[in-house]
């Protein structure tokens, strides 16, 4: 059975069909093992440091994405969804949480909160996440890959001082559900590191009177 959903920027046609090479969401009766990747990214020593205070969020995100169900894309129409595994919390929320920890615990800013915490930013960050799936992009195993949007901005202001897209893709060793998360993992620490780095350094080049795009 196959369900049409419409993609903000594609169609994509969403099956519920067993796959044999992978684990695809079937009538299992066991419950499904929850999984949180711990996406712990150790900070650059390159980073710049920016006296000034950063707010992060809110994310958007893709419908399709923003499910406990981890997303899988056999094939370049197809996205499917694991059986036997789902997240711990939704891919905004993880992904959302890993990027502030990741800042936090650079030290190098003066405080980094969530957007709507009540902590006044110099900067804020928007992120619009399009993708968070494991992609076989016709290979043998998936691959990790998140597609995200960031946009740097002052916190009263609409116009965009920085923007850029990230795309990480990191390997499954196996078609193994444990396996893609390890991957989802590996995506989750690329990322925070480079979304971060980028968001110093343009904060730190637009602090001395410059502008990136």
């Amino acid at each position: 059975m196959s369900v049409t959903t419409s993609l903000a920027r594609t169609a994509v046609l969403v099956a519920v069909l067993a796959l044999p090479a992978c684990s695809i969401i079937g009538g299992s009766k066991e419950p499904p093992q929850q999984f949180a990747p711990r996406a712990n990214a150790a900070p650059d020593p390159a980073w710049p440091r920016v006296d000034a205070q950063l707010t992060v969020g809110p994310v958007q995100i893709d419908r399709p994405y923003d499910s406990m169900r981890i997303a899988v894309r056999p094939t370049p129409q197809e996205l499917q969804v694991y059986k036997g595994g789902v997240w711990a919390q939704r891919p905004s929320d993880m992904l959302l949480a890993s990027l502030v920890r990741t800042f936090e615990d650079s030290g190098r800013l003066r405080a980094v909160a969530r957007a709507g915490s009540g902590v006044n930013g110099d900067y804020r960050l928007l992120l619009d996440v399009r993708r968070f799936e494991a992609d076989y992009a016709g290979g043998a195993l998936p691959k990790a890959t998140i597609e995200v949007s960031a946009k740097l901005l002052r916190p009263d202001a609409a116009d965009v001082l920085a923007s850029r897209t990230f795309v990480v893709a990191e390997p499954a060793s196996s078609t193994d559900v444990p396996n893609v998360v390890d991957a989802f993992d590996r995506a989750l620490v690329k990322l925070d590191r480079e979304v971060a780095g980028w968001t110093l350094s343009t904060a730190a080049s637009i602090g001395t009177g410059s502008r990136m795009k």
